[in-house]
């Protein structure tokens, strides 16, 4: 039986917009023309700029907007950042106990998703008004161009939540991690390739073009090693490679059960409990709050610069270029110095940022494990409707849980540390397309990777569909 809250969801669930589910079995290359349709109209809504704003360069937001997939001054403005923050709300309502919901029960996960599509709906709306009120598209903008533009981030953010939900059913895993690896994918090409204009210290944008022109004016390699501000460095590039091997390996370091087939005598496998067992979802959360903490400290402040309460939660000051750089309160420490020289000049903030990403990132992680439906009990249940058993023990869910216990609880918070971690030190050494970005796409990529080849299994030998979870 669903939960009070979830239930007051049920009258909006009929009237919420909702990309139908297939009724036929789709095709491994059906699934890629819709995945690639989603990412095609995504791209094309990132660079259709907004009405009476226009399509504007980086700013001090620009490594927020890699996470969430966000464009500057286009229908992408909010990106999937309503979308995470609705998600975050309900998993923690659900985490601490203060809503119903059973992740079994099929009738609370279908309330859990209206409530989530209800919930961005109002959070696209919220962010909207604030970014227009907080003056974040510029100040004096005209009563009916606000309208516009308000009435353009609606039905945009509308679309972003169909097309995610259209890749999810139709194509090859979720539209918010498509979105995202697009994103890092377009810093990393840029900050690695991209010539354009001498920067402050004399050299082309990118690492590689910085670094070939430093070996053809015979300079010394320290000038492209760490370079200044948020330049792309030779370090940065070399820490990206680093970490992407880093987070290869860690995907793939597990802890394996043996399990057994009651169904097929003597058939035996193996159920894995992965290192990173939550995967990227930790600081997808831990990402969107500090987001969060950061925009709306920025507005409160452009509004009531002079206010204590609000420079506890963010104070700043206006940078060369005219945009807002936080210098104290909560938003300081929730955002990470970028580059060893930074992190050298700011050595507190550096410590309190990580110390603060690891808590959250763990605190997810065991969130996550109730209302993902990856707790012992839930997984143990699983197991036994597909037929599975531990060989050696009874066949009943209770000797399941109790050796999955053993693991889970353990591998979930380690894993939650690991994360948190690389996140945050990967952004310290100045990895392209931020640290958070690089463990969420090699994450995704490591997901993408593993649906693919089941797809390929499963379009090849479909009577080993179920068996897949196809």
């Amino acid at each position: 039986m669903p939960g009070r809250f979830l239930q007051v969801f049920k009258p909006v669930s009929r009237f919420m917009p909702e990309i139908s589910s297939p009724e036929r079995t789709i095709k491994f290359n059906e699934k890629l023309f819709w995945t690639g349709i989603a990412l095609a109209l995504y791209l094309v809504m990132a660079e259709v700029p907004l009405y009476g704003i226009g399509l504007k360069g980086g700013t001090q937001l620009t490594y927020l907007r890699i996470i969430f997939a966000s464009s500057q001054g286009s229908l992408m403005e909010l990106g999937i950042g309503p979308i995470v923050t609705a998600g975050l709300i309900l998993q923690l309502l659900a985490g601490s106990g203060m809503i119903g919901f059973d992740s079994s029960d099929p009738d609370d996960r279908a309330l859990f998703t209206s409530a989530t599509k209800a919930l961005t709906l109002v959070m696209i709306g919220v962010q909207a008004s604030a970014y227009l009120y907080g003056g974040l598209f510029g100040t004096g903008l005209d009563i009916r161009v606000s309208i516009v533009i308000f009435l353009e981030l609606i039905a945009a953010g509308l679309v972003l939540m169909l097309l995610d939900e259209m890749v999810q059913k139709w194509g090859i895993g979720s539209g918010i991690s498509l979105f995202i690896l697009a994103g890092v994918a377009q810093k990393i090409l840029w900050d690695s390739l991209f010539t354009g204009p001498f920067m402050s210290d004399g050299k082309y944008y990118g690492a590689i073009p910085a670094l070939v022109q430093t070996m053809m004016d015979g300079e010394n390699f320290w000038g492209v090693f760490v370079r200044p501000g948020d330049l792309p460095s030779l370090l940065g590039l070399i820490a990206t490679v680093v970490t992407f091997l880093v987070i290869i390996y860690l995907q793939d370091v597990r802890v394996e059960i043996p399990v057994a087939y009651a169904r097929y005598r003597g058939f035996r496998g193996r159920y894995p409990i992965r290192l990173l067992y939550v995967s990227n979802l930790p600081v997808i959360f831990a990402s969107a709050l500090f987001a969060n903490i950061y925009y709306i400290s920025q507005i409160l402040w452009r509004n009531y610069p002079d206010n204590f309460w609000v420079q506890l939660l963010g104070s700043y000051k206006w940078s060369e270029d005219g945009q807002p750089v936080p210098i104290g309160g909560l938003a300081y420490f929730v955002t990470s110095p970028r580059g060893p020289l930074e992190v050298l000049d700011q050595p507190l903030r550096a410590l309190i940022f990580l110390g603060i990403m690891v808590a959250f990132c763990v605190v997810f992680s065991l969130t996550w494990l109730e209302v993902g439906g990856l707790d012992p009990k839930t997984v143990a249940k699983q197991l036994m409707d597909a037929g599975m058993h531990i060989p050696g023990f009874r066949r009943s869910e209770k000797p399941i849980e109790l050796i999955l216990k053993r693991y889970i609880p353990a591998v979930t918070i380690f894993g939650g540390f690991l994360v948190g971690l690389i996140a945050a030190v990967t952004d310290f050494v100045g990895v392209f397309g931020t640290g958070t970005g690089v463990l969420l796409s090699v994450g995704i990529l490591y997901q993408y990777y593993e649906q693919l080849m089941r797809e390929r299994i499963s379009d090849m030998y479909p009577a080993l569909r179920g068996l897949l979870g196809g």
